[in-house]
């Protein structure tokens, strides 16, 4: 069977196909896409600032309570009122602490406060005492507040009679040493604490750090509260020792070392 050669070619015309390319149309890729949001209208951005407003995040997990002195991490305002069926004493007793001039204060803090007759530091009422541990979430009972309110004056005035004892070694013509500020660290265990807890020894049940103004220098002292040895002719009264120095800087290791060699 023989093939016809003319008729024997491709069934497609390829003369009249068009040359291959691209489906598609980049010409039109040429001006600037258009975006869904023109940012043009806000020439001047502003500034990024955190979600959240860390202002309110007291008052977000403790809606009740009152405004706080920066200062000392008091109530601004006393909190002399009782929110309960309390008939505690609010009459307050003036320490024998001076006060420096220079402390800055956000105002009439509860505790403690200035009075303006003397100068030196006022003590918690026994209502504010009371406020005040309730606040920190404890349990007082109104029945110890007349107990207690005694004791914590007791043992801040013992704390400022040790802190003159080491200011005695430096020459005050200022009319003597004021306490600037004070600060209560009971989770902040000393260095020492730690190192006499190794030995066997309790750990301090609290800390605070006063700082003296010594002639417009200011001065840390560190004081750790332990409980002290009750007495046998006494057993049900409160015992306390107080570890008073000052701060483990170069000025306060010269002193701690002074006062451990006698010179």
């Amino acid at each position: 069977m023989t093939v016809d050669s003319a008729s024997s070619g491709c069934p497609v015309d390829h003369a009249k196909l068009e040359p291959a390319k691209c489906p598609v149309d980049h010409t039109s890729a040429k001006s600037e896409p258009k975006r869904p949001v023109d940012h043009t209208a806000n020439a001047k951005p502003e500034p990024a600032t955190c979600p959240v407003d860390h202002t309110q995040s007291l008052k977000a997990f403790m809606p009740n309570s009152p405004p706080v002195n920066p200062s000392n991490n008091m109530p601004l305002v006393p909190e002399q009122t009782s929110t309960d069926a309390s008939h505690l004493s609010t009459h307050r007793t003036v320490s024998s602490i001076p006060r420096a001039a220079r402390y800055e204060s956000a105002g009439p803090s509860e505790c403690p406060a200035l009075d303006p007759q003397t100068d030196n530091w006022v003590y918690p009422s026994e209502q504010m005492f009371y406020n005040a541990m309730k606040r920190k979430n404890w349990a007082p009972h109104e029945s110890d507040m007349k107990t207690v309110v005694p004791i914590h004056n007791v043992v801040n005035e013992m704390c400022w009679a040790q802190i003159l004892e080491w200011e005695r070694m430096h020459e005050n013509k200022c009319g003597g040493p004021k306490l600037l500020r004070f600060e209560g660290k009971i989770k902040n265990v000393t260095p020492k604490a730690r190192l006499r807890s190794f030995i066997g020894y309790q750990l301090p049940f609290d800390r605070h750090d006063w700082t003296v103004d010594r002639c417009g220098k200011p001065v840390r002292y560190v004081i750790d509260f332990y409980q002290g040895k009750a007495d046998p002719k006494n057993p049900s009264v409160p015992s306390f020792f107080l570890d008073v120095r000052p701060a483990l800087t170069v000025e306060g290791a010269w002193d701690r070392a002074r006062r451990f060699f006698g010179f």
